[in-house]
């Protein structure tokens, strides 16, 4: 290395070169965060002050509306929502509905698992699927509900068939376009393994796709569940029973506003916790550990 060399490395080291001479740097860098600086620093605590925020704002908003009918304030509905919780309404109509979403959930996805299955498994089955998805996904599912009801007649078959096309499609799209996205090199690496048929896919493909597979488990459960408490609006009309939707829909009519915001409520809280003791909890142990997703 020549003279020249020597002179432009120094340089360069020099305008990179960061000054940590100064103490006062020093010291206000190891010094560690105020208590309130640390909680700010939790998701929870955020989300939580956002929360009371809005629950600040709702309950401003209707003193100064003044009408109980139109919007009862969050202090008025929350006692409502516990009063539902001590007469264990709320609860058994819970249990209904969320009977119901199970079979109709489960039988969806196991809809779709075939589905893919079979589309992965031959150029036509592919074909195939693609060409239901983009007939079907399009269609929303409470739409059927009049010919549910032509075909199955009043009660839970009727449900359980616009749940499982609710949860069919999404699911079956994003389950496809996992297995679609995996690497040419990783399908041989499988094939030169000597797997095939069933060892194939739950060893090389299901593992490969599971981000997008646990992406379409959500987005259905989504679906599922917007479906279900409007169909179940319906069938509380027609028959007189039903879950959480038939309880929004009597309150209603009862001009009992404020519990049909615990109704509201609550569909909002099963949807939280699912979110957080099912679905995350899965992607933690899957997803994140694998490394697949950051």
């Amino acid at each position: 290395m020549d003279v020249e060399e020597l002179l432009i490395e120094s340089d360069l080291i020099r305008e990179f070169q960061i000054d940590n001479h100064d103490p006062a740097t020093a010291i206000e860098a190891a010094r560690p965060l105020p208590l309130w600086r640390r909680i700010w620093e939790i998701s929870a605590v955020r989300k939580l002050f956002l929360l009371a925020v809005m629950a600040l704002i709702w309950q401003l908003y209707a003193i100064k509306l003044g009408n109980t009918l139109v919007l009862p304030s969050f202090t008025v509905t929350v006692q409502a929502f516990l009063d539902a919780l001590k007469s264990g309404e709320l609860i058994s109509r819970s249990a209904v509905t969320l009977k119901v979403l199970s079979m109709g959930y489960i039988g969806g996805v196991t809809a779709a698992a075939v589905l893919s299955v079979f589309a992965i498994g031959s150029r036509l089955g592919a074909d195939l699927l693609d060409t239901l998805t983009s007939m079907f996904n399009v269609l929303p599912a409470i739409a059927l509900l009049p010919l549910a009801l032509l075909w199955f007649g009043l009660g839970t078959p009727s449900i359980l068939f616009v749940l499982i096309y609710a949860v069919l499609w999404p699911m079956a799209l994003n389950t496809l376009a996992g297995f679609s996205s995996i690497s040419p090199t990783l399908r041989m690496v499988g094939r030169n393994y000597g797997l095939r048929g069933l060892r194939y896919v739950f060893l090389i493909l299901i593992p490969a796709a599971f981000p997008s597979i646990v992406t379409g488990l959500k987005v259905s459960w989504a679906f599922a569940w917007r479906t279900l408490i409007a169909a179940e609006l319906v069938f509380g009309v027609s028959s007189g029973s039903g879950g959480l939707g038939w309880f929004i829909y009597e309150r209603k009519n009862q001009l009992e506003t404020a519990d049909v915001f615990a109704g509201l409520f609550t569909v909002i809280l099963i949807g939280i916790l699912f979110e957080n003791i099912v679905f995350r909890p899965l992607e933690r142990k899957t997803v994140f550990r694998w490394g697949m997703r950051s």
